[in-house]
């Protein structure tokens, strides 16, 4: 079996990469960086390190790798694959889009009527849905008709904690040894290719919320709120038992919501979410804080892990003082490093936090938890003003 990979990145191949090759898929990436894509065709191979007591490590190998550049090599690899992935970022499915649509078309050309499973393994609720309606519009008629009957776009969750690495080897990588990787399998074809470790569900949606609403909303609420107090990784910010409450408040607000939505037994997910707890504070991570709150814009959006389950705990009739103080903490974030971070800065500056809260979150000023994030948003800048000053904000 063959599959092709958008972004060899730290989740590329300590994750997707790595179940792929452990299922008996033939990896070939599709890479950008030259120095990576050098190493990755000299080598074949690459060793993911788990952060476990015993430093596992697993060789991944029987791996290739093409230069994005080279469009008509990527379209052949399509051509002639199983499966495409990806792990590229949301925001850069849009540029896949038109050499997954070659790729199609050549395949289709060629004759290949098996099915192809084209699954994009981000943090989204719907991210092959999204890279699917970009790839269709690339395709001709004819194409596009076949395609609908021979090519599938299942949407997936998909969670693993991998740190910032030691840079060291631009390949090997290390991670958690806890991983979860679901795909909706009502939205696949007959004959898929099955991938080892991955869960199949036919209702995606719970299992998309649990992890956006517990694991993505409280490891932002821990970087957000541990940026401000000035630690350097979600495991120093774990250790302040007071901000650990915080997290640990917040995430029960999303469960409090995830368990009156789904109707599941509350003490199923108070273990779940202590389960995640034990992941934030793994003393063999080591979490940048900077890296987990990064591009604060998208993380504060309206379908994002802050204000989607703050919007919808609250219309069920949920307090949820701690989801309203995480979303200030958010706004306060400003590293000068993170280009989102420096524009929302410019934008309360330019608009005020009323216009900036409706705007990028889709909250009116009408609606009742608006005021609530305003007065938490004053109170925190009079507590961390002076370190909001020394950083520039």
């Amino acid at each position: 079996m063959k599959a092709v990979h958008f972004g060899p990145g730290n989740i590329g191949r300590g994750f997707i990469g790595l179940l792929l090759s452990q299922s008996g898929f033939e990896v070939t990436f599709v890479v950008r960086n030259e120095r990576q894509l050098n190493m990755l065709q000299q080598k074949k191979k690459y060793i993911v390190t788990l952060a476990n007591e015993d430093k596992d490590k697993k060789v991944v190998s029987n791996v290739s790798a093409i230069s994005s550049q080279h469009r008509a090599e990527v379209a052949r690899a399509i051509a002639e694959t199983d499966l495409v992935t990806t792990a590229v970022g949301l925001g850069a499915l849009k540029h896949l889009a038109e050499s997954i649509a070659e790729g199609i078309e050549l395949r289709l050309r060629f004759g290949v009527r098996k099915p192809l499973h084209i699954i994009a393994c981000e943090n989204a609720m719907d991210g092959s849905s999204q890279l699917r309606s970009r790839v269709m519009k690339h395709l001709s008629p004819g194409s596009k008709a076949l395609a609908e009957k021979y090519v599938a776009f299942p949407n997936t969750a998909v969670d693993r904690i991998v740190p910032i690495q030691d840079g060291s080897d631009s390949l090997q990588v290390t991670v958690e040894a806890y991983y979860e990787w679901v795909i909706d399998k009502s939205a696949m074809l007959e004959g898929f290719p099955e991938i080892k470790g991955v869960k199949y569900v036919d209702q995606l949606a719970p299992y998309i919320e649990r992890k956006l609403f517990t694991v993505n909303t409280g490891h932002c609420v821990a970087a957000y709120h541990g940026y401000l107090e000035g630690y350097e990784t979600i495991q120093e910010a774990m250790e302040d038992e007071g901000l650990k409450r915080r997290v640990v408040s917040a995430m029960q607000e999303t469960g409090r919501l995830l368990t009156s939505k789904y109707h599941w037994e509350k003490e199923n997910h108070s273990t779940y979410i202590n389960r995640m707890l034990d992941r934030f504070t793994n003393p063999l991570l080591s979490d940048d804080i900077v890296r987990v709150g990064r591009s604060p814009l998208r993380k504060l959006s309206l379908n994002d892990r802050l204000v989607r389950p703050a919007l919808q705990a609250h219309g069920l009739g949920f307090d949820i003082p701690h989801l309203t103080s995480a979303i200030a903490a958010a706004l306060l974030f400003d590293h000068k490093e993170d280009p989102e971070a420096v524009s929302l800065q410019s934008e309360l500056k330019l608009r005020g936090v009323d216009e900036v809260i409706t705007q990028v979150m889709g909250i009116p000023q009408k609606h009742a938890i608006h005021p609530s994030i305003v007065s938490r948003y004053h109170e925190m800048r009079r507590v961390y003003g002076a370190s909001l000053r020394a950083s520039g904000s």
